[in-house]
């Protein structure tokens, strides 16, 4: 595994320890959460979540093509968006990435972080915020890209 395959699996699971404090114990009804009337719920966010993660693999692989699924339950599309980014992750530790890491970040990667910002500002509309937590302490490991997340103590 070359350095930038190394970082880019850092990139991947600081994207799922993000998400998990976005989605661990969402409220009842926040699938159904809005920024405003014109935007995705919180549902329809995490669904594109997975589409952007099944575009990042098919990407790595040569495939370009985008693919948006209806969304299914909230449970089905947060086990899809860890699915992905297990998939992505896998994909990179054997190697197997066959475009620009650099863009592969840039491009899907980079997106899912913006939506999972949205969904913690989607929880805080909610009255469910996101607790706080220094980042810089977080445990975040390579190849740790499941919901298996947990808050650093120190510095939390």
């Amino acid at each position: 595994m070359t350095a930038d395959h190394e970082w880019f699996r850092f990139a991947l699971a600081t994207l799922a320890y993000r998400a998990t404090n976005t989605l661990r114990d969402a409220p009842d009804g926040f699938a159904e959460t809005r920024l405003c009337d014109e935007s995705w719920t919180a549902l329809q966010t995490v669904a594109h979540l997975g589409d952007v993660l099944h575009w990042a693999a098919g990407l790595a692989g040569g495939d370009s093509t985008w693919t948006a699924r209806e969304p299914g339950t909230w449970d089905a599309e947060v086990t899809r968006f860890y699915a992905g980014l297990a998939r992505l992750d896998e994909l990179a530790a054997t190697g197997a990435i066959e475009c620009d890491l650099h863009r592969l970040f840039g491009g899907p990667v980079a997106d899912a972080l913006t939506h999972v910002g949205q969904l913690a500002t989607m929880r805080r509309v909610a009255g469910s915020p996101v607790p706080p937590q220094s980042y810089f302490h977080a445990e975040i490991s390579i190849g740790r890209v499941g919901a298996d997340q947990w808050r650093a103590a120190e510095g939390a």
